[in-house]
Protein backbone atom coordinates (compact mmCIF):
# COMPACT_ATOMS: atom_id res chain seq x y z
CA UNK A 1 0.00 0.00 0.00
CA UNK A 2 1.46 3.08 -1.42
CA UNK A 3 1.68 5.65 2.25
CA UNK A 4 2.46 9.41 2.42
CA UNK A 5 3.51 10.61 5.44
CA UNK A 6 3.66 14.48 6.24
CA UNK A 7 6.01 15.55 9.16
CA UNK A 8 4.94 19.19 10.65
CA UNK A 9 7.61 19.30 13.15
CA UNK A 10 7.61 23.66 11.89
CA UNK A 11 3.97 23.98 11.16
CA UNK A 12 2.32 23.75 7.61
CA UNK A 13 1.63 26.55 5.33
CA UNK A 14 0.82 25.87 1.44
CA UNK A 15 3.68 26.66 -0.29
CA UNK A 16 5.67 24.39 2.10
CA UNK A 17 3.00 21.75 1.30
CA UNK A 18 3.53 22.04 -2.32
CA UNK A 19 6.98 22.56 -2.06
CA UNK A 20 7.68 18.82 -0.24
CA UNK A 21 5.44 17.41 -2.65
CA UNK A 22 6.96 18.43 -5.95
CA UNK A 23 10.68 17.33 -4.68
CA UNK A 24 8.88 13.71 -4.71
CA UNK A 25 6.99 13.79 -8.18
CA UNK A 26 8.12 11.88 -10.69
CA UNK A 27 7.90 14.64 -13.40
CA UNK A 28 8.44 17.95 -12.20
CA UNK A 29 8.30 19.47 -15.70
CA UNK A 30 4.55 18.05 -16.29
CA UNK A 31 3.88 19.54 -12.78
CA UNK A 32 5.51 23.11 -13.09
CA UNK A 33 4.09 23.31 -16.92
CA UNK A 34 0.27 22.91 -15.64
CA UNK A 35 0.68 25.44 -12.92
CA UNK A 36 2.04 27.45 -15.53
CA UNK A 37 -0.95 27.20 -17.51
CA UNK A 38 -2.99 27.97 -14.67
CA UNK A 39 -3.26 31.70 -15.54
CA UNK A 40 -1.19 33.99 -17.50
CA UNK A 41 -0.52 36.05 -14.91
CA UNK A 42 0.88 33.28 -12.62
CA UNK A 43 4.60 32.27 -12.89
CA UNK A 44 5.55 29.27 -10.72
CA UNK A 45 9.01 28.32 -10.27
CA UNK A 46 11.08 25.62 -7.85
CA UNK A 47 14.51 26.81 -6.66
CA UNK A 48 16.99 25.08 -4.36
CA UNK A 49 16.41 26.78 -0.49
CA UNK A 50 18.13 25.54 2.49
CA UNK A 51 17.50 25.53 5.87
CA UNK A 52 19.73 24.71 8.99
CA UNK A 53 22.17 22.69 6.81
CA UNK A 54 19.61 21.35 4.93
CA UNK A 55 18.93 21.39 1.46
CA UNK A 56 15.11 21.43 -0.06
CA UNK A 57 13.12 22.95 -2.70
CA UNK A 58 10.91 26.31 -2.36
CA UNK A 59 8.09 26.80 -4.62
CA UNK A 60 8.10 30.65 -5.87
CA UNK A 61 4.75 32.32 -7.30
CA UNK A 62 4.86 35.36 -8.53
CA UNK A 63 1.82 37.49 -9.81
CA UNK A 64 2.24 39.89 -13.29
CA UNK A 65 6.47 39.37 -12.40
CA UNK A 66 5.93 40.80 -8.87
CA UNK A 67 6.72 37.04 -6.48
CA UNK A 68 4.63 38.60 -3.45
CA UNK A 69 6.03 39.15 -0.27
CA UNK A 70 4.25 39.18 3.49
CA UNK A 71 2.65 42.68 4.55
CA UNK A 72 1.52 40.63 8.25
CA UNK A 73 4.14 41.32 10.41
CA UNK A 74 4.17 39.71 14.58
CA UNK A 75 3.80 42.25 17.07
CA UNK A 76 7.33 40.92 18.62
CA UNK A 77 10.66 41.10 17.03
CA UNK A 78 8.86 42.08 13.81
CA UNK A 79 8.85 38.61 12.33
CA UNK A 80 7.09 38.34 9.18
CA UNK A 81 4.64 35.26 8.86
CA UNK A 82 5.86 31.83 8.17
CA UNK A 83 5.29 31.27 5.00
CA UNK A 84 5.21 34.94 3.22
CA UNK A 85 1.01 34.21 2.50
CA UNK A 86 -0.04 38.04 3.52
CA UNK A 87 -0.88 40.11 0.46
CA UNK A 88 0.12 43.48 -0.72
CA UNK A 89 -3.05 45.17 -1.28
CA UNK A 90 -6.13 43.39 -0.18
CA UNK A 91 -8.07 41.52 -3.00
CA UNK A 92 -12.00 40.48 -1.89
CA UNK A 93 -12.57 37.98 -3.76
CA UNK A 94 -15.72 35.53 -2.74
CA UNK A 95 -16.09 31.79 -2.26
CA UNK A 96 -18.08 31.87 -5.32
CA UNK A 97 -15.97 33.86 -7.32
CA UNK A 98 -13.09 31.26 -6.27
CA UNK A 99 -15.05 28.10 -7.06
CA UNK A 100 -15.75 30.17 -10.86
CA UNK A 101 -11.78 30.89 -10.85
CA UNK A 102 -10.75 27.39 -10.10
CA UNK A 103 -13.63 25.73 -12.28
CA UNK A 104 -12.07 27.93 -15.27
CA UNK A 105 -8.80 26.65 -15.05
CA UNK A 106 -7.04 23.59 -17.31
CA UNK A 107 -6.53 21.04 -14.31
CA UNK A 108 -8.21 17.26 -13.90
CA UNK A 109 -11.55 17.42 -12.38
CA UNK A 110 -10.29 15.87 -9.15
CA UNK A 111 -7.87 18.76 -8.82
CA UNK A 112 -10.58 21.01 -8.85
CA UNK A 113 -13.15 19.73 -6.70
CA UNK A 114 -10.58 19.19 -3.81
CA UNK A 115 -9.21 22.78 -4.29
CA UNK A 116 -12.51 23.51 -4.10
CA UNK A 117 -13.57 22.09 -0.68
CA UNK A 118 -10.26 23.50 0.58
CA UNK A 119 -11.61 26.84 0.09
CA UNK A 120 -14.85 26.16 1.45
CA UNK A 121 -13.31 24.60 4.64
CA UNK A 122 -11.55 28.17 4.68
CA UNK A 123 -14.76 30.01 4.09
CA UNK A 124 -16.75 27.92 7.00
CA UNK A 125 -13.83 28.69 8.98
CA UNK A 126 -13.92 31.86 8.37
CA UNK A 127 -17.89 32.07 8.73
CA UNK A 128 -18.08 30.45 12.74
CA UNK A 129 -14.87 33.40 13.72
CA UNK A 130 -16.71 36.44 12.04
CA UNK A 131 -20.44 35.16 12.63
CA UNK A 132 -21.53 35.78 9.03
CA UNK A 133 -22.74 33.18 6.25
CA UNK A 134 -19.56 31.43 3.93
CA UNK A 135 -21.17 32.94 1.33
CA UNK A 136 -20.67 36.48 2.62
CA UNK A 137 -16.88 35.65 3.03
CA UNK A 138 -14.27 37.85 1.38
CA UNK A 139 -10.87 36.50 1.73
CA UNK A 140 -8.16 39.35 2.25
CA UNK A 141 -5.41 37.09 2.33
CA UNK A 142 -5.85 34.12 1.15
CA UNK A 143 -8.39 34.66 -2.15
CA UNK A 144 -5.23 36.15 -4.36
CA UNK A 145 -4.31 34.51 -7.10
CA UNK A 146 -0.41 33.03 -5.17
CA UNK A 147 -3.09 31.70 -3.10
CA UNK A 148 -5.10 29.93 -5.83
CA UNK A 149 -1.83 28.88 -7.23
CA UNK A 150 -0.53 27.41 -3.78
CA UNK A 151 -3.99 25.36 -2.75
CA UNK A 152 -4.58 24.17 -6.27
CA UNK A 153 -1.03 23.13 -6.51
CA UNK A 154 -0.97 21.51 -3.20
CA UNK A 155 -4.27 19.07 -5.00
CA UNK A 156 -2.67 18.71 -7.97
CA UNK A 157 0.64 17.24 -6.27
CA UNK A 158 -1.63 14.99 -4.15
CA UNK A 159 -3.21 13.89 -7.15
CA UNK A 160 0.33 13.10 -9.42
CA UNK A 161 1.85 11.11 -6.53
CA UNK A 162 -1.83 9.14 -5.45
CA UNK A 163 -0.75 7.45 -2.19
CA UNK A 164 -3.53 5.08 -0.78
CA UNK A 165 -3.35 6.77 2.40
CA UNK A 166 -2.00 10.32 3.51
CA UNK A 167 -1.30 10.41 7.41
CA UNK A 168 0.39 13.09 9.20
CA UNK A 169 2.10 14.00 12.52
CA UNK A 170 0.54 16.12 15.63
CA UNK A 171 0.91 20.10 13.70
CA UNK A 172 3.27 22.30 16.18
CA UNK A 173 0.74 25.82 15.57
CA UNK A 174 3.29 28.14 17.08
CA UNK A 175 2.55 31.03 19.38
CA UNK A 176 2.49 34.93 20.15
CA UNK A 177 0.68 37.38 18.26
CA UNK A 178 0.31 38.63 14.06
CA UNK A 179 -1.18 41.24 12.11
CA UNK A 180 -3.87 41.02 10.01
CA UNK A 181 -6.17 42.63 7.64
CA UNK A 182 -8.38 41.74 10.83
CA UNK A 183 -5.97 43.29 12.62
CA UNK A 184 -3.92 41.58 15.98
CA UNK A 185 -4.77 38.20 16.48
CA UNK A 186 -3.35 35.44 18.46
CA UNK A 187 -1.12 32.35 16.94
CA UNK A 188 -3.05 30.37 16.23
CA UNK A 189 -5.07 32.64 14.58
CA UNK A 190 -8.88 32.02 15.16
CA UNK A 191 -9.52 30.27 11.66
CA UNK A 192 -6.71 28.39 12.11
CA UNK A 193 -8.38 26.93 15.07
CA UNK A 194 -11.43 26.20 13.81
CA UNK A 195 -9.84 24.43 10.91
CA UNK A 196 -7.94 22.45 13.17
CA UNK A 197 -10.27 21.06 15.30
CA UNK A 198 -10.23 17.09 16.24
CA UNK A 199 -6.49 17.42 14.79
CA UNK A 200 -3.57 17.02 17.73
CA UNK A 201 -1.45 19.90 17.46
CA UNK A 202 0.85 21.58 20.20
CA UNK A 203 2.20 25.53 20.40
CA UNK A 204 6.25 24.55 21.00
CA UNK A 205 8.47 26.98 22.59
CA UNK A 206 8.87 28.99 19.02
CA UNK A 207 7.12 32.03 18.79
CA UNK A 208 5.17 33.18 14.91
CA UNK A 209 3.04 32.14 12.74
CA UNK A 210 4.10 27.99 11.83
CA UNK A 211 0.50 26.96 10.52
CA UNK A 212 -1.57 28.97 8.28
CA UNK A 213 -4.95 28.84 7.74
CA UNK A 214 -4.42 27.61 4.40
CA UNK A 215 -2.06 25.12 5.91
CA UNK A 216 -4.59 23.43 8.47
CA UNK A 217 -7.28 23.87 5.86
CA UNK A 218 -5.23 21.59 3.37
CA UNK A 219 -3.51 19.10 6.43
CA UNK A 220 -6.99 18.84 7.64
CA UNK A 221 -8.83 17.98 4.42
CA UNK A 222 -6.11 15.79 2.58
CA UNK A 223 -4.51 13.74 5.78
CA UNK A 224 -6.83 10.27 6.53
CA UNK A 225 -5.11 10.15 10.22
CA UNK A 226 -3.03 12.53 12.52
CA UNK A 227 0.29 10.34 14.60
CA UNK A 228 3.19 9.03 14.69
CA UNK A 229 5.26 7.77 12.02
CA UNK A 230 4.13 4.83 10.82
CA UNK A 231 6.08 1.33 9.97
CA UNK A 232 7.21 2.42 6.21
CA UNK A 233 9.91 1.28 3.81
CA UNK A 234 10.41 4.75 2.21
CA UNK A 235 11.33 5.29 -1.32
CA UNK A 236 11.35 8.88 -1.13
CA UNK A 237 11.56 11.91 0.64
CA UNK A 238 10.64 15.29 0.44
CA UNK A 239 11.68 18.53 2.04
CA UNK A 240 9.34 22.16 1.59
CA UNK A 241 11.21 24.99 2.82
CA UNK A 242 9.96 27.96 4.41
CA UNK A 243 11.11 31.57 4.06
CA UNK A 244 11.67 32.47 7.71
CA UNK A 245 14.98 31.49 9.54
CA UNK A 246 14.34 30.16 13.26
CA UNK A 247 16.40 28.02 15.57
CA UNK A 248 14.69 24.57 14.08
CA UNK A 249 15.49 23.45 10.49
CA UNK A 250 12.29 25.53 9.12
CA UNK A 251 11.08 22.45 6.90
CA UNK A 252 7.98 20.39 6.05
CA UNK A 253 9.24 16.98 5.15
CA UNK A 254 7.08 14.67 3.23
CA UNK A 255 7.85 11.14 3.21
CA UNK A 256 6.43 8.60 0.55
CA UNK A 257 7.01 4.92 0.80
CA UNK A 258 5.17 1.62 0.85
CA UNK A 259 3.33 0.39 4.26
CA UNK A 260 4.52 -2.44 6.14
CA UNK A 261 2.12 -5.54 6.23
CA UNK A 262 3.61 -5.52 9.59
CA UNK A 263 1.83 -3.60 12.37
CA UNK A 264 2.91 -0.73 15.23
CA UNK A 265 0.39 1.47 17.57
CA UNK A 266 0.70 3.80 19.46
CA UNK A 267 -0.18 3.41 23.39
CA UNK A 268 -0.25 5.16 26.46
CA UNK A 269 0.85 3.91 30.01
CA UNK A 270 -0.68 5.23 32.94
CA UNK A 271 1.19 4.67 36.21
CA UNK A 272 0.76 5.16 39.80
CA UNK A 273 2.58 4.07 43.36
CA UNK A 274 0.17 2.78 45.80
CA UNK A 275 1.03 1.63 49.41
CA UNK A 276 -1.83 3.10 51.70
CA UNK A 277 -4.78 0.73 50.09
CA UNK A 278 -5.86 -2.89 50.85
CA UNK A 279 -5.51 -5.92 48.69
CA UNK A 280 -9.45 -6.30 47.73
CA UNK A 281 -10.02 -2.33 47.08
CA UNK A 282 -6.74 -2.33 45.02
CA UNK A 283 -8.28 -5.32 43.21
CA UNK A 284 -11.60 -3.97 42.87
CA UNK A 285 -10.06 -0.91 40.80
CA UNK A 286 -7.82 -2.75 38.53
CA UNK A 287 -11.49 -5.15 37.76
CA UNK A 288 -13.13 -2.08 37.42
CA UNK A 289 -10.75 -0.38 34.96
CA UNK A 290 -10.40 -3.46 32.99
CA UNK A 291 -14.26 -3.50 32.51
CA UNK A 292 -14.29 0.28 31.39
CA UNK A 293 -12.22 -0.57 28.53
CA UNK A 294 -8.36 -0.42 29.35
CA UNK A 295 -6.18 -2.48 26.89
CA UNK A 296 -4.40 -3.86 29.99
CA UNK A 297 -3.91 -3.72 33.77
CA UNK A 298 -0.86 -4.66 36.01
CA UNK A 299 0.10 -4.44 39.60
CA UNK A 300 3.68 -4.98 40.67
CA UNK A 301 4.87 -5.51 44.12
CA UNK A 302 7.77 -2.41 44.93
CA UNK A 303 9.11 -1.35 48.31
CA UNK A 304 7.83 2.11 48.76
CA UNK A 305 9.60 5.57 50.80
CA UNK A 306 10.40 4.51 54.04
CA UNK A 307 11.12 0.60 53.67
CA UNK A 308 6.84 0.52 53.07
CA UNK A 309 5.85 -2.45 51.00
CA UNK A 310 3.31 -0.87 48.17
CA UNK A 311 2.51 -1.46 44.45
CA UNK A 312 3.03 -0.06 41.20
CA UNK A 313 -0.49 0.06 39.18
CA UNK A 314 -0.32 0.44 35.56
CA UNK A 315 -3.52 0.94 33.08
CA UNK A 316 -2.61 0.90 28.89
CA UNK A 317 -4.99 1.98 26.88
CA UNK A 318 -5.62 3.98 23.68
CA UNK A 319 -4.22 7.75 23.30
CA UNK A 320 -7.90 8.87 22.80
CA UNK A 321 -8.84 7.18 26.32
CA UNK A 322 -5.91 8.96 28.41
CA UNK A 323 -7.86 11.19 30.07
CA UNK A 324 -10.44 9.30 31.06
CA UNK A 325 -8.65 6.63 32.55
CA UNK A 326 -6.35 9.08 34.35
CA UNK A 327 -9.57 10.43 36.04
CA UNK A 328 -10.55 6.43 36.92
CA UNK A 329 -7.24 5.84 38.21
CA UNK A 330 -7.55 8.92 40.43
CA UNK A 331 -11.30 8.49 41.60
CA UNK A 332 -10.74 4.58 42.61
CA UNK A 333 -7.08 4.33 44.08
CA UNK A 334 -5.76 6.75 46.60
CA UNK A 335 -3.44 8.18 44.48
CA UNK A 336 -2.96 11.85 44.43
CA UNK A 337 -0.72 11.46 41.05
CA UNK A 338 -0.92 9.68 38.01
CA UNK A 339 2.45 9.49 35.60
CA UNK A 340 1.68 8.79 31.81
CA UNK A 341 3.92 8.28 28.96
CA UNK A 342 3.25 7.95 25.45
CA UNK A 343 4.25 4.47 23.91
CA UNK A 344 5.19 2.67 20.53
CA UNK A 345 4.48 -0.65 20.22
CA UNK A 346 5.30 -3.26 17.73
CA UNK A 347 2.41 -5.67 17.27
CA UNK A 348 1.76 -9.67 15.89
CA UNK A 349 -1.30 -9.00 13.24
CA UNK A 350 -4.33 -10.75 15.56
CA UNK A 351 -7.09 -12.92 13.86
CA UNK A 352 -8.98 -16.14 14.87
CA UNK A 353 -10.13 -19.27 13.44
CA UNK A 354 -11.29 -22.88 14.96
CA UNK A 355 -10.24 -26.46 15.18
CA UNK A 356 -12.28 -29.29 15.24
CA UNK A 357 -11.45 -31.99 18.26
CA UNK A 358 -12.62 -34.89 19.80
CA UNK A 359 -14.25 -32.61 22.83
CA UNK A 360 -15.98 -30.32 20.02
CA UNK A 361 -14.86 -27.20 17.73
CA UNK A 362 -12.54 -25.30 19.94
CA UNK A 363 -11.91 -21.65 19.11
CA UNK A 364 -8.35 -20.67 18.51
CA UNK A 365 -6.24 -17.40 18.30
CA UNK A 366 -3.50 -16.47 16.21
CA UNK A 367 -0.72 -13.79 15.68
CA UNK A 368 1.68 -13.34 12.87
CA UNK A 369 4.07 -10.63 11.67
CA UNK A 370 7.48 -9.86 11.72
CA UNK A 371 8.78 -13.34 10.59
CA UNK A 372 6.12 -14.74 13.96
CA UNK A 373 3.67 -17.28 13.51
CA UNK A 374 1.76 -18.36 17.14
CA UNK A 375 -1.46 -19.66 17.67
CA UNK A 376 -3.37 -20.58 20.95
CA UNK A 377 -6.68 -22.01 21.86
CA UNK A 378 -9.12 -19.30 23.21
CA UNK A 379 -9.27 -19.59 26.64
CA UNK A 380 -13.39 -19.36 27.17
CA UNK A 381 -13.54 -21.95 24.28
CA UNK A 382 -11.37 -24.43 26.19
CA UNK A 383 -12.98 -23.96 29.74
CA UNK A 384 -16.75 -24.52 28.45
CA UNK A 385 -15.31 -27.62 26.76
CA UNK A 386 -13.95 -28.50 30.18
CA UNK A 387 -17.38 -27.79 31.78
CA UNK A 388 -19.63 -29.58 29.83
CA UNK A 389 -17.62 -32.78 30.23
CA UNK A 390 -15.93 -35.14 32.10
CA UNK A 391 -12.23 -34.50 30.85
CA UNK A 392 -9.99 -32.12 32.60
CA UNK A 393 -8.89 -27.94 30.88
CA UNK A 394 -5.22 -29.25 30.27
CA UNK A 395 -6.44 -32.28 28.50
CA UNK A 396 -8.62 -30.54 26.14
CA UNK A 397 -6.01 -27.61 25.53
CA UNK A 398 -3.40 -29.90 24.95
CA UNK A 399 -5.06 -31.68 22.34
CA UNK A 400 -6.47 -28.61 20.73
CA UNK A 401 -2.34 -27.68 20.43
CA UNK A 402 -1.80 -30.87 19.13
CA UNK A 403 -4.57 -29.98 16.08
CA UNK A 404 -3.28 -26.76 15.47
CA UNK A 405 0.14 -28.23 15.16
CA UNK A 406 -1.24 -30.28 12.48
CA UNK A 407 -2.28 -27.71 10.71
CA UNK A 408 -5.75 -27.19 11.76
CA UNK A 409 -7.69 -23.77 11.19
Amino acid sequence: MRILYLECNMGASGDMLMSALYELLPDKKAFLSMMNELDKRIKVSAKKAETCGITGTRISVSICGHEEESDVEHTHNHEHTHDGQGRHGHSHSSLDGIKEKICSLGIPDDVKKNAIEVYTALAEAESRVHGIPAEQIHFHEVGDLDAVADIVGVSLAFGMLAPNVIKASPVRVGSGQIKCAHGVLPVPAPATVELLKDVPCYAGDIPGELCTPTGAALLSHFADKFCSAPLMTISGVGYGVGKKEYPAANCLRAFLGEASTDKRDEVIELCCNIDDMTAEALAYAAEKIMKDGALDVTIVPATMKKGRSGTILTVMCRPKDEQRFAAILLRETTTNGVRTRRCLRYILTPSEGQVDTRYGTIRVKYAEGYGVRRAKPEYESVAQAAASSSHPFREIWDETMNQINKGGK
